[in-house]
C-alpha cells in the first residue's frame, strides 16, 4: 500500500525538507507541493489525498483553519500531520483530529515515526471487517493513554469546554476525554444511551428515576432539554412500561 501525500508550507526549507522525506519513503507517494493552505485545498478537492503534512502559521489561510474546514461534519477529508515550529497548536490539533504533531526542526526518524503511523492507519482502515457482536466497550484518549471502557459500566456523560467528562459506576474520579459531546454520542450505540441535554448523555440502562423534565442516574440529576422531549418522551414510554 502507498499513501498519497502533499505538503504545505510558506517558508521555502522547510517545504523541501518535508518533499525530501516524503520521496525518501517507500510508502508515500508525493502529489503535491504548496505554499499557501488555500492552493492546497484546492488540490485536496480535485484529487484523493491521504495524508496532509501542514505547516500552521501561514498567510491568507493558516493551517489549523484549512484542518478544520477538512475536519468538517460530511467531509472525509485526508489525516493531518502538523508540521510547526510553535507549541502551544498541540491542544488545537486533538481538537482537529490531526493524526500528529511534528516540531520544528525534526528529524527523517521523526518524520519516518509518524509515516509509520499513518501507514498503519489506513491498513486497520483498509482491512475486511468481521462479522461480530455489537462491541462492549469503547476506546477513550486520556491524557497521553487510550483507556477501554465498558459500555455498561458509564453512568452518564457530561460535556465541558474542551472536554467531556465520563462518569463510570464505582469511580470515584470521572475520565476526562479531549473530544466533542457530539463526536462521542456519533460512536455510542443510540439504543443504549440517549443524549437529554446540550451537556448531557445517559446510559439508559443506569436510569433509577424519571420526572417530567429531568432523569436520575445515581446521584446526578439530569435535566431534559426541550429539543430533546421527543426523544425523552420515546424513553420514557419503553421505560415505563417495562
Amino acid at each position: 500500500m502507498e499513501l498519497t501525500c502533499i505538503a504545505v508550507d510558506d517558508e521555502p526549507l522547510a517545504l523541501n525538507m518535508v518533499c525530501a522525506h516524503i520521496e525518501k519513503t517507500p510508502f508515500l507517494r508525493l502529489a503535491g507541493r504548496y505554499a499557501s493552505a488555500l492552493d492546497a485545498l484546492r488540490a485536496v478537492q480535485q484529487q484523493r489525498v491521504d495524508l496532509l503534512f501542514l505547516d500552521i502559521e501561514m498567510p491568507e489561510l493558516n493551517g489549523m483553519e484549512l484542518a478544520r474546514l477538512l475536519h468538517s461534519p460530511g467531509i472525509k477529508g485526508p489525516r493531518v500531520v502538523f508540521t510547526t515550529a510553535y507549541t502551544q497548536f498541540a491542544l488545537e490539533s486533538y481538537q482537529v483530529d490531526a493524526l500528529d504533531y511534528l516540531l520544528k526542526p525534526f528529524l527523517y526518524e521523526d518524520f519516518l515515526r509518524v509515516a509509520r503511523k499513518a501507514w498503519a492507519y489506513y491498513e486497520r482502515s483498509r482491512a475486511v471487517p468481521v462479522p461480530s457482536a455489537e462491541p462492549d466497550t469503547i476506546v477513550l484518549k486520556v491524557d497521553y493513554q487510550h483507556v477501554r471502557v465498558r459500555l455498561a459500566d458509564i453512568l452518564y456523560i457530561e460535556g465541558l469546554k474542551d472536554y467531556v467528562k465520563v462518569l463510570r459506576a464505582g469511580d470515584l474520579k470521572p475520565l476526562l476525554v479531549l473530544t466533542s459531546l457530539r463526536a462521542l454520542e456519533d460512536r455510542l450505540p443510540a439504543h443504549q444511551f440517549l443524549r437529554l441535554h446540550r451537556s448531557y448523555i445517559v446510559n439508559l440502562a443506569r436510569v433509577d428515576a424519571v420526572t417530567r423534565n429531568s432523569v436520575q442516574v445515581g446521584e446526578q440529576q439530569v435535566p431534559v432539554s426541550p429539543q430533546y422531549k421527543e426523544a425523552f418522551a420515546r424513553f420514557l414510554q419503553d421505560w415505563l412500561g417495562s
